[in-house]
């Protein structure tokens, strides 16, 4: 399963085997993005999806030197979980999350 930036959607996003879609949502700001929302099917819960949408779309965050504004819970745990992607943490954010 392929990690895709749909820049139309402005969403990173793997298409699913039944027709559904788990992406995460990203709004691109000067210097920064910014991840509001995942969205897993329930059907495809538990199988590493969101982890694997988050490496891809930090990796190409890192790549376009831009700092990262988790706002989803989800991307909040990956990234207190993943020390390797707290340089990309805007400096509020990071005080945020305590890091």
């Amino acid at each position: 399963m392929e990690v895709v930036r749909n820049e139309e959607k402005q969403r990173f996003e793997i298409a699913l085997d039944d027709g559904s879609v788990a992406f995460a949502d990203y709004r691109l700001l000067r210097g920064k993005i910014m991840f509001p929302h995942t969205v897993v099917p329930p059907a495809h819960e538990g199988q590493g999806l969101a982890s694997k949408i988050a490496r891809v779309s930090l990796d190409w965050a890192r790549e376009q030197k831009l700092q990262v504004i988790p706002q989803c819970t989800f991307y909040m745990n990956y990234m207190k979980r993943h020390a390797e992607t707290h340089d990309l943490l805007d400096p509020d954010f990071a005080r945020v999350l305590g890091i």
